[in-house]
């Protein structure tokens, strides 16, 4: 009788920093998740709402802060590199108020994620945990199924806002949009 030999299972090599750099570009939106490259889904409906809603934060942060594109990424604590759809970084948080040739040297001060029906729920609740942890002072998640944001003031502190109310927030003074209005495209 011949004897089964099994293998351990082959542990993936984890990807660092520069290896994700170099991998090819094939037009999708990755991070770098525990070592290895994650595509982030979005659509083009997603990417709308995230430029129309850059269109709408530019004037009110142009003076104190720089908006950010989804596909810059920005390092967290944990060693991964996050890219969140719209992020504002304020001119007061970079060292001599320079931006970084790379990527970001901690979480944005505001991330926006837009939120794909197929996305799940623990590895966004896991990402809110990493902007705050790496320095963020805010995160927004956008529900355009729902027409609905929610804004974390700390991975426990939340508050859920629905079509017609209105979305405010300290970090910028001078915003105030009916929520229905960001998903209007």
């Amino acid at each position: 009788m011949a004897k089964v030999i099994q293998h351990p299972a082959r542990r993936r090599r984890k990807l660092t920093e520069e290896e994700f750099m170099r991998l090819p570009d094939d037009g999708r939106k990755y991070e770098l998740v525990d070592g290895e490259a994650k595509e982030v889904l979005a659509g083009v409906k997603h990417d709308v709402i995230g430029v129309e809603l850059a269109i709408r934060l530019k004037p009110l942060v142009a003076e104190v802060a720089y908006l950010v594109g989804s596909q810059a990424g920005f390092r967290m604590t944990t060693g991964n590199i996050r890219a969140p759809d719209v992020s504002v970084i304020f001119k007061q948080s970079l060292p001599e108020g320079k931006l970084p040739d790379g990527f970001g040297d901690r979480a944005p001060d505001l991330a926006i994620e837009i939120v794909s029906p197929n996305e799940d729920m623990p590895d966004l609740m896991r990402k809110i945990g990493e902007y705050f942890e790496s320095g963020a002072q805010q995160v927004w998640l956008l529900f355009p199924e729902r027409k609905r944001v929610v804004v974390y003031n700390s991975p426990f502190d939340a508050v859920a806002l629905n079509e017609d109310d209105t979305l405010t927030t300290p970090l910028i003074p001078n915003l105030q949009v009916r929520v229905g209005e960001l998903f209007e495209v």
